[in-house]
């Protein structure tokens, strides 16, 4: 028996971002796909020199994702949160971007914050120990 995938809610976006986003999401793909050090290299070095991204900002950059991608409005965690990640990049900022684990039931989880709190999460991410945080600006 299969549980039925539940996708995130999806909104109009403008032509212009819609564009962007499925830039960042075709970007994210393959960048997911790294093994987590090479990961947090190459985001390390996306994020430098970026100023921190709003709450707004990439709130705003996380549901263009989710309007883009199928993927990225289902389970897939990490390419949703680099995609976002980078999204935010194209505009010169960059959200907290990690990833975490939580040990009963065992489970991982990728996502954003901005201004000291997950974005698009709901109050289940506050079970995860963070393990890989990638902040903006870092030299």
């Amino acid at each position: 028996m299969t549980m039925p995938m539940t996708l995130e809610t999806a909104e109009r976006v403008p032509w212009r971002r819609r564009l962007a986003a499925r830039i960042a999401v075709a970007v994210a793909r393959p960048v997911a796909a790294l093994p987590p050090a090479r990961l947090g290299r190459v985001l390390t070095l996306a994020s430098r020199r970026a100023r921190p991204a709003s709450a707004a900002r990439t709130d705003e950059a996380r549901r263009a994702v989710v309007a883009v991608s199928v993927r990225c409005a289902g389970q897939v965690c990490l390419q949703r949160a680099v995609a976002t990640a980078l999204l935010c990049r194209f505009g010169g900022t960059w959200p907290d971007w990690c990833t975490g684990v939580r040990l009963e039931p065992f489970k991982a989880h990728a996502w954003v914050e901005a201004e000291g709190r997950p974005i698009g999460e709901n109050a289940e991410v506050g079970a995860f120990a963070k393990v890989l945080v990638v902040s903006a600006g870092r030299r």
